[in-house]
């Protein structure tokens, strides 16, 4: 059994050739004839004439100090490299202040603060203990060898202060202060009240009564539920400066619901030249014993 079609195979290629003659007659038709260019005397006589009119926008400027920085813009993403440098400028002096001070265990103590509020002084801020991980066994020796025998441990606390103004003439500023421990699971909130009273001369008499609440809380352990407890305590100060000698008197007590009894002390600084201070301080503590210190200090702001 035979099976044929109406045309022969011979004449597929004459279809073919017929199809692909008719497709480009087709497309050269849809084609829009370009416009005829201007002849080459008439542009030059344009380009002349405009070159005539047209002001000097460049006159009595030096083109080698221009900036043209300010035309790098970013295509992509529509940037101005300019515009962002400045804002970079802004937030280095307006943003976060950055200070480190290594420590003996050769952690370093990272304290890192922001104002957030000029008016009345808001800060907020953290301070850090940072370790570094040995790179040698000798460093790792010398770490356990400087921390009793275990490696030092990273923490850190964040902490707000806020300075206002008082309340007439009952007191001058109020310091508001709070302060949060993730690691150590504790938290600190306090209040301080301060009077100036200005005495005879150069001297002056400074008082302050403070106020604070500490939390502190334990883990929760399986079987066994965590626990918080607060602490209240209420701290008074009277200052005495005198301004010409650089020397000051402290004089103040304290009083906590951990120990049911108010904790005197009693401590003088004084300045020897500039920026150099000599303190001392006895005070009592709960156990009855006495305290007592002595430091000298150095310090420098620029």
């Amino acid at each position: 059994m035979e099976f044929s079609t109406g045309f022969g195979w011979t004449r597929l290629p004459v279809l073919a050739a017929a199809f692909i003659l008719g497709s480009v007659l087709t497309a050269a038709a849809q084609i829009i004839p370009p416009t005829a260019a201007a002849p080459d005397d008439e542009a030059t006589e344009a380009t002349e004439t405009a070159d005539v009119n047209d002001p000097d926008v460049l006159k009595g400027i030096d083109v080698d100090k221009l900036d043209w920085s300010q035309l790098a813009v970013d295509a992509g993403t529509g940037i101005d490299p300019m515009a962002a440098k400045k804002r970079a400028q802004a937030a280095a002096r307006d943003g976060l202040d950055w200070s480190s001070n290594p420590n003996a265990n050769g952690s370093s103590a990272v304290t890192v603060k922001q104002s957030v509020f000029s008016f009345w002084d808001t800060r907020i801020g953290a301070d850090m203990t940072v370790t570094s991980e040995p790179r040698t066994m000798s460093e790792l020796l010398a770490q356990k060898a400087t921390n009793g025998g275990s490696l030092p441990q990273s923490s850190g606390s964040a902490w707000a202060t806020a300075t206002a103004p008082g309340a007439g003439s009952i007191w001058d500023k109020t310091a508001v202060e709070a302060r949060v421990d993730p690691g150590a699971e504790h938290s600190k909130i306090g209040a301080s009240l301060t009077k100036s009273v200005p005495l005879s001369g150069d001297t002056s008499l400074t008082l302050q009564n403070g106020y604070s609440v500490n939390q502190q809380g334990t883990t929760a352990l399986p079987g066994i539920g965590g626990h918080v407890t607060r602490n209240y305590e209420t701290d008074q100060t009277a200052k005495v400066t005198l301004t010409d000698t650089g020397t000051s008197i402290t004089a103040g007590q304290t009083l906590s619901t951990t120990y049911d009894k108010w904790l005197r002390r009693f401590g003088a600084e004084q300045k020897l030249f500039d920026n150099v201070t000599v303190s001392g301080s006895v005070g009592e503590t709960s156990q009855g014993a006495i305290n007592k210190s002595l430091t000298a200090g150095f310090k420098k702001s620029w």
